[in-house]
């Protein structure tokens, strides 16, 4: 009788274990396809790959392309990851190996909050707080030294009243600052303090165990925490409206006003008073669907399971 009801216990747990992963497929599945039903009208009008590169974003002649929206997404997901991974991995190895054990616990916390507060904050400091300072100061600083290196220069020689690309990429990189860092913190506390230790014991230094100990045994976790940081990035919006512009075309420099898919997407959906406008706008929302899901597919199927066959 007792292994009857441990039979059927185990057969419920897997059941609703089962159910539960299904949900989430049967789930993914029926967003992708009521984005593609909403999105079909303007997919059958100017093509799905017509409208990812054309540049035209025109309401009032019914002329829609996704390039500059895209563009948008893309370069600000790409500048807020460059700048935030080094100061995050930098933070996780300060309360890991060199903070005081009194420092590591309100330190901690103090990052993790930055991920508790509501994104809308964040767009609001950075309109009234951040761009000033990224027009007075960082603007003319850029202007002065990186704006003349040939080549490169040109992202950075272009004026704006402090909102533009460059200033919603800080203001992201900030916002998923805190999640790479925790990860990368958890990912170096479970390296096992033999190891540390032993390579201590050879007379390395700090930088030696981080380098050749630490961070080589942490890599997936570290990995894992970036392509997290690399989705919220890439579908945040109330942060990035606020500070990015809303102009819908591709900026000559990463200073200037330009738009993302979620910031079209929040400015112009209350707007959109035809059919067509309509469905362009869910055509948006389905690539950047797309988009996500490939970079998570990548990150997962492909890059991570490189350095997992490597440990």
């Amino acid at each position: 009788m007792k292994g009857k009801k441990v039979y059927l216990a185990d057969s419920i747990f897997r059941a609703v274990a089962f159910i539960s992963t299904l949900l989430v497929v049967v789930s993914l599945i029926a967003i992708g396809f009521a984005l593609y039903k909403q999105a079909a009208p303007a997919i059958h009008k100017f093509g799905f790959f017509n409208f990812v590169f054309s540049k035209e974003w025109n309401p009032a002649l019914e002329e829609f392309g996704g390039f500059p929206a895209i563009y948008g997404t893309i370069v600000s997901t790409f500048i807020s990851i460059v700048l935030s991974v080094p100061v995050a991995i930098g933070i996780a190895i300060f309360l890991t190996e060199i903070s005081p054990n009194r420092l590591r616990a309100p330190i901690g916390t103090a990052i993790e909050l930055l991920a508790a507060i509501p994104s809308i904050i964040y767009g609001m400091w950075g309109l009234f707080y951040f761009a000033p300072i990224v027009r007075d100061y960082v603007q003319p600083f850029l202007h002065s030294t990186v704006a003349k290196v040939p080549v490169v220069g040109e992202w950075f020689a272009g004026f704006s009243p402090g909102i533009g690309l460059f200033t919603a990429s800080l203001v992201l990189a900030v916002m998923i600052l805190p999640f790479t860092a925790a990860i990368s913190r958890d990912s170096f506390n479970m390296v096992p303090s033999i190891l540390k230790e032993s390579a201590y014991a050879l007379g390395a230094t700090k930088w030696d165990v981080m380098k050749d100990v630490v961070i080589p045994y942490a890599k997936l976790g570290v990995i894992g925490g970036i392509i997290l940081s690399l989705g919220r990035a890439m579908g945040e919006t109330m942060a990035v409206t606020f500070v990015m512009g809303n102009n819908p075309v591709i900026p000559r420099s990463i200073l200037e006003p330009a738009t993302s898919i979620t910031v079209t997407l929040a400015n112009e959906f209350a707007e959109a008073d035809t059919k067509i406008y309509l469905s362009s706008l869910f055509l948006l929302a389905l690539i950047l669907f797309i988009m996500s899901f490939i970079i998570i597919a990548v990150g997962k199927f492909v890059f991570l399971k490189k350095v997992e066959r490597g440990r």
